[in-house]
C-alpha cells in the first residue's frame, strides 16, 4: 500500500524496449524497438520546436547541443507553434513543451508516432512543472536529465539501464535517484545513434508535411502491452489498425 501511495511517474513516451542480453552495458543495444526517422542522407537535422518557459530554455538548447554531437543526426531549436498544454504534435518534428500539467504523477513524458511499423514521423516531449516547482525536482541536474532523456527517447534510444540504486553510467539514458553525472548523453548514446541510423531509406518523414495527420492523436496512452515483474516499467500502445501507432513507455518510481 505504501508504493501505491507513494508512487510517481517517469513516462517517458517510448515503446517496447530492446534489450539484448550481451555481458555488459557498455557492449547491450539500447535501440528502441527499431524505430527510427526515415531519411535519405545523413547527417539530418531534426527540429526541435521551442515551446517551453524561459526557466526551461536553457536546458533545450544544452540538450539540443548534446544530441548534435552525434555523427548522423543533428538537432535545431527553432520558435515552436502549439499551446504548450496541449503539445499538439506537428509532422516531421519534435515538439517541446511544459506546463504545470497537474498532479498526474509523471515528471516527463515522450511520445513518438510511429508508421509501416518503425518509421518515427512526429514526437513530442512534455515536462511537468507541478513536480519541477518543488524543492525535490527544481534543480539543474534534475530538470537536465529529464530534457535530455525525454529527447533522446523521440531518436529511437532506450535506456541503457533501469536500475535507480546502482552507479551512475554517466548518461541522461541510464535511471537514478541522483541525477549529478547522468545530465548528458555518453558515446554509447552517439554510438548507438550510429548504429540505428546506419542504413538509408528511400523516403523521409524527416521535415515531412504529411497529407494527414496519423492516427491515433496520442490524447491518450491506449492498452497496456507490458509490464515489468517489478512493476516498475509499463508500456502503452494505442494503434489504428492501419500500421500507425503512439507508443508510450512509463517508468514508475517508488
Amino acid at each position: 500500500m505504501r508504493s501505491l501511495i507513494r508512487r510517481r511517474w517517469l513516462a517517458i513516451g517510448l515503446a517496447s524496449v530492446l534489450l539484448v542480453g550481451l555481458p555488459s552495458i557498455a557492449a547491450a543495444s539500447h535501440s528502441w524497438g527499431g524505430y527510427h526517422w526515415a531519411r535519405t542522407a545523413n547527417p539530418f537535422t531534426l527540429q526541435l520546436d521551442d515551446n517551453v518557459s524561459s526557466a526551461w530554455d536553457g536546458y533545450l538548447a544544452t540538450a539540443s547541443s548534446d544530441w548534435t554531437k552525434s555523427s548522423v543526426m543533428d538537432t535545431k531549436v527553432v520558435i515552436g507553434t502549439t499551446a504548450p498544454r496541449k503539445c499538439r504534435p506537428t509532422a516531421g518534428r519534435d515538439e517541446i513543451c511544459n506546463a504545470t500539467y497537474g498532479n498526474t504523477g509523471w515528471l516527463g513524458v515522450a511520445q513518438i508516432w510511429i508508421t509501416g511499423g518503425t518509421h518515427i514521423v512526429q514526437g513530442t516531449v512534455k515536462v511537468n512543472d507541478t513536480y519541477f516547482n518543488t524543492s525535490t525536482y527544481n534543480t539543474p541536474a534534475w530538470r537536465q536529465m529529464v530534457m535530455c532523456q525525454e529527447i533522446g527517447h523521440t531518436f529511437g534510444l532506450d535506456h541503457q539501464d533501469e536500475n535507480f540504486t546502482n552507479t551512475n553510467l554517466g548518461t541522461c539514458m541510464d535511471y537514478t535517484n541522483s541525477p549529478g553525472t547522468n545530465q548528458h548523453p555518453n558515446q554509447h548514446d552517439y554510438d548507438e545513434l550510429g548504429i540505428i541510423y546506419d542504413h538509408l531509406d528511400s523516403t523521409t518523414t524527416v521535415g515531412a508535411v504529411l497529407t494527414s495527420s496519423p492516427s491515433p492523436d496520442g490524447s491518450d496512452w491506449g492498452r497496456q502491452v507490458k509490464v515489468s515483474k517489478d512493476g516498475r516499467t509499463s508500456v502503452f500502445t494505442k494503434a489504428d489498425g492501419h500500421g500507425n501507432a503512439v507508443i508510450t513507455y512509463v517508468i514508475w518510481a517508488d
